[in-house]
């Protein structure tokens, strides 16, 4: 009897990380989005296989978190004693991050990286302790940056202090500082977005991106032109930073469905596949594209850089009236008229 086969579709998560460049960066909050409704073991699979791939989550679209409780104080402490450069000297003498941060302190200077490196390859272990003992300074550096993430700083450089050791261990040869760092920060993001997972931030921030999303096709209905970002903050009660930040995870969240799309292209592509598009949204802007033929052609220039009808990033009136040699006013005037032209002609 011949053995069965079982083929499983990947999942829309596994094939974004398919997709990625080793070496390249992947938005935190496209990781959240993708992983909202994964198991743990799942999510620990995914960061395995970015570390594999030497990936790097950027954290920089996550909102800032805010615990309650002592924490939130503890919190609001430490990153204003960064803020105002009093770390260590502002916490109690018996405090652990201060004991922490002056033993770090008073570790010798590092000799010659290169020379300590060579040895490490050697598989000396004392100079690997040696190392990572001058290369601290690195790691505080690094989790003092992220203060304000509602991750306590004692947590960030134990968790520092493990991409630390893993950089010593990988080290490949090349700059060995440099790699430290990337393996540090890699941790460090990590730490952050895990903490994210777990406060909620993902599901929240799918909500917004589909509220942000059904506004911006309601006011593109209603006004017969791509609403202004003030415009859609407007329609959903955020303000214009809070709007952005969200425009940009959606920019983000469909430059990773590009990427993963033209990777896969000999592949049909996952019912889920497109959850960060709008379906309705680019139906409408599909539509315009087939009825361009009634326009003039400056016309038809002007909807599809608005709409970013060919293949670019849709402009608002200010930036298609740069790339066309009109005001912001005229280029209102102008699509209304053509849109009414559009509407008539279908």
């Amino acid at each position: 009897m011949n053995g069965l086969e079982f083929a499983f579709e990947p999942s829309a998560w596994e094939l974004t990380l398919d997709s990625l460049t080793p070496g390249g960066t992947l938005p935190a909050s496209r990781f959240l989005a993708l992983m909202e409704d994964q198991s743990e073991d799942a999510v620990q699979d995914a960061l395995a296989e970015l570390d594999e791939k030497d990936v790097l989550l950027d954290i920089s679209d996550l909102p800032n978190l805010h615990a309650g409780g002592e924490t939130a104080l503890r919190l609001r402490l430490e990153e204003q004693l960064v803020r105002q450069g009093e770390l260590p000297q502002g916490l109690e003498k018996t405090d652990p991050l201060r004991l922490c941060l002056e033993e770090i302190a008073g570790l010798p200077a590092c000799g010659d990286l290169a020379l300590l490196a060579e040895q490490c390859r050697a598989g000396e272990e004392s100079a690997r302790s040696q190392l990572a003992g001058c290369m601290l300074s690195m790691v505080v550096q690094q989790s003092c940056a992220l203060v304000g993430r509602g991750v306590l700083l004692m947590d960030l450089i134990q968790e520092g202090s493990l991409g630390l050791w893993q950089g010593i261990l990988l080290d490949n040869g090349g700059d060995i500082r440099a790699q430290c760092g990337r393996a540090i920060a890699r941790a460090l993001a990590k730490t952050v977005t895990l903490h994210a997972r777990e406060d909620g931030v993902g599901q929240r921030m799918r909500s917004a991106m589909e509220t942000y999303r059904a506004a911006d096709q309601r006011l593109l209905t209603e006004l017969g032109r791509n609403p202004t970002l003030e415009e859609i903050a407007l329609e959903i009660h955020m303000t214009a930073d809070e709007a952005s930040m969200v425009a940009d995870m959606l920019e983000n969240a469909r430059r990773m469905e590009r990427a993963q799309s033209s990777r896969q292209s000999d592949s049909p592509q996952p019912e889920d596949s497109q959850a960060v598009e709008d379906t309705a949204y680019f139906q409408m802007r599909q539509r315009i594209g087939e009825l361009l033929s009634v326009l003039p052609e400056a016309d038809a220039a002007l909807l599809s850089a608005r709409f970013g009808l060919d293949g670019g990033k849709p402009l608002s009136p200010e930036e298609a009236g740069r790339k066309l040699g009109l005001t912001s006013q005229e280029v209102l005037e102008r699509e209304a008229s053509a849109l009414a032209l559009l509407r008539n002609a279908q």
